[in-house]
């Protein structure tokens, strides 16, 4: 039971996605979430809850929404780090989708700090990566911070 509810996106294989050609040419930004971060610290072994907010600017395909949920947990589903995390969760959603852009943003409560050490409740950690499009024009980036704050 532990290495399976604990370590199971090691050693599981990753879900099946199916991509499907985008038919419309559909060239605008869309945005997911929030999506549930269930996962541990390498380091204390405590958990990490929080919510994950994935953002495409497709490219020839696109996926089903729940896709995105899946493999979210897939990563998530394994010790690391939360910068690790948010690192793989991009890797994974440009390697699956090929889009032109891929924005990623985890807000987190660490158990290592809620349960332990400083016992803060109040210190979540957001992180973000940006891929693509999203990295190179500063127009598309901050649409997809304003399309996340209108869905908080």
């Amino acid at each position: 039971m532990f290495v399976l509810e604990t370590f199971s996106g090691r050693y599981l294989p990753k879900p099946r996605i199916t991509a499907f050609p985008n038919v419309t040419a559909y060239d605008q930004v869309y945005v997911t979430g929030p999506i549930t971060i269930r996962s541990t610290c390498a380091h204390h072994f405590q958990s990490i809850k929080g919510k994950c907010y994935v953002g495409v600017f497709p490219g020839k395909n696109v996926i089903g929404l729940s896709k995105f949920n899946r493999m979210v947990d897939w990563v998530a589903s394994r010790p690391q780090i939360q910068e690790e995390l948010t690192i793989q969760v991009a890797d994974l959603i440009q390697e699956e989708t090929d889009a032109e852009g891929v924005a990623v943003l985890i807000q987190a409560e660490h158990g290592c700090m809620t349960m332990r050490g400083v016992k803060e409740h109040e210190s979540d950690m957001t992180t973000s990566v940006m891929r693509g499009v999203f990295r190179d024009d500063p127009h598309l980036k901050a649409e997809f911070f304003n399309i996340i704050s209108r869905m908080k």
